[in-house]
């Protein structure tokens, strides 16, 4: 079984910063790509930044240049640096991943998620 755990949350002010981390445990064989995504209230989730196994990023307009995905693939875990937050940014923030067993069979996973709030 796998589980990713996410951390890194929190209430910060405008202008300021915070890093999420998301930890993958259980019977992992390999990561693939990783994902974070975001859900504000009364909107639907989206895709925020993704990394793949080689370590290639991708990012919403919202958020480019001043969020870094990355990833610890000896940890089997992922980052999410985030700077200069908005107000707008205020989310819980979800990670995503694709992860094979010893199997071989790829499945994707969802964290349970961490409240980021920019608020003065």
């Amino acid at each position: 079984q796998v589980q990713l755990v996410e951390s890194g949350g929190g209430l910060v002010q405008p202008g300021g910063s915070l890093r999420l981390s998301c930890a993958a445990s259980g019977s992992i064989y390999g990561i693939y790509a990783m994902d974070w995504y975001r859900q504000a209230p009364g909107k639907q989730r989206e895709l925020v930044a993704h990394i793949t196994s080689g370590g290639t990023t991708n990012y919403a307009d919202s958020v480019k240049g001043r969020f870094t995905i990355s990833r610890d693939n000896a940890k089997n875990t992922g980052y999410l640096q985030m700077n200069t937050l908005k107000p707008e940014d205020t989310a819980v923030y979800y990670c995503n991943a694709a992860i094979s067993g010893v199997a071989g069979i790829v499945y994707t996973y969802w964290g349970q998620g961490t409240q980021v709030t920019v608020s003065s």
